[in-house]
């Protein structure tokens, strides 16, 4: 009977699922971390992982390992290469979540504008007079650049566009009649609508070969323009990032994703007031995480009934994977 490693907390709804499935059991790791989860991994038949990473060296203790279940879509954590070389499916949870992080994403925006969290903070304070600074802006009539023009983006553009913005996309996978025929106006070279927009979002996956923004990007944008990242940590360079935001480079950030998770309590970045931040909790609204944990508890067990969906397996080629 498959005995199942749930590598952090989810959803009453998933777990219920899990408990109730005939001859599984579990082992249920409440920090979200590598080194809690990992002393337990050599008895895993399948693992179920929120965040945290999973390095060559874990799987290579899992000698019993046959399945991996994200608790998301995103797996750059996961070490895929190290899976697929064992023919082991990592499965991810669909489109799920896309409409959370695109609320989130907004939200991040309308905060850095209208400098939410300064403006909460003084008025506990008595600094009523903050008021009177006139340094928030407006969404109505600014330029958005999505970097990515997937599920998120599209999503983020059709919010956008319900608050007066104009879309800008750069995604160099989607042909710039696909991406005009969602409504936003495609945009080939990325530091030409780095320095039209107002407003940058990004929405792409970590890829090799260092940050999408560094610290030339950055010197494209607009001194009075926003970044937000509420899709990877590592798309930006966090120094650079800083230094651009404290000489006035910059206007304003909002990061929902850091390339440390957590960051460290005296990382300089958590002190610049130019930044609006939230702790990776895009997707984790209660509905969304609702459908992570039942859709990722049920990857598992469709696995072992052979009927896991290939659409859903990221390493479905490269293994010949074909359930369902």
């Amino acid at each position: 009977m498959p005995h199942v490693l749930l590598a952090g907390p989810i959803h009453d709804d998933g777990l219920k699922l899990l408990r109730a499935a005939p001859g599984v059991t579990l082992q249920l790791v409440n920090e979200i971390s590598t080194e809690s989860y990992a002393p337990f991994v050599a008895e895993a038949d399948a693992i179920l992982i929120r965040t945290q990473p999973m390095p060559a060296s874990v799987i290579a203790a899992a000698p019993r390992l046959k399945i991996v279940s994200r608790h998301g879509v995103g797996y750059d954590a996961v070490d895929e290469k190290a899976l697929t070389s064992r023919g082991i499916p990592l499965a991810v949870v669909g489109d799920v979540n896309s409409r959370a992080v695109a609320e989130h994403t907004l939200m991040l925006m309308l905060a850095a504008a209208r400098r939410t969290v300064a403006h909460d903070r003084a008025t506990r304070e008595g600094g009523w007079n903050i008021r009177n600074r006139f340094d928030t802006i407006e969404l109505d009539g600014k330029a958005l650049l999505l970097v990515g023009f997937g599920r998120i983006g599209r999503r983020v553009a059709e919010l956008a566009r319900a608050f007066g913005m104009r879309v800008l996309a750069h995604d160099p996978y989607m042909s710039a009649d696909a991406i005009a025929a969602q409504g936003a106006t495609p945009v080939v070279s990325l530091n030409g609508g780095l320095a039209a927009a107002d407003f940058v979002s990004l929405h792409v996956p970590l890829v090799a070969g260092g940050p999408v923004i560094g610290a030339q990007e950055l010197a494209a944008m607009k001194p009075s323009a926003i970044l937000i990242n509420a899709a990877r940590g590592g798309l930006v360079d966090e120094a650079a990032l800083d230094s651009a935001l404290r000489s006035g480079r910059l206007r304003g950030a909002a990061l929902d994703v850091f390339a440390r998770e957590p960051p460290a309590i005296d990382d300089p970045l958590l002190g610049n007031p130019g930044v609006t931040f939230s702790p990776h909790a895009a997707g984790l609204t209660a509905e969304c995480a609702a459908r992570m944990g039942v859709v990722s508890a049920q990857n598992i067990l469709d696995f072992f009934r052979g009927k896991l969906d290939p659409a859903l397996v990221v390493n479905a080629g490269a293994i010949g994977f074909k359930q369902s």
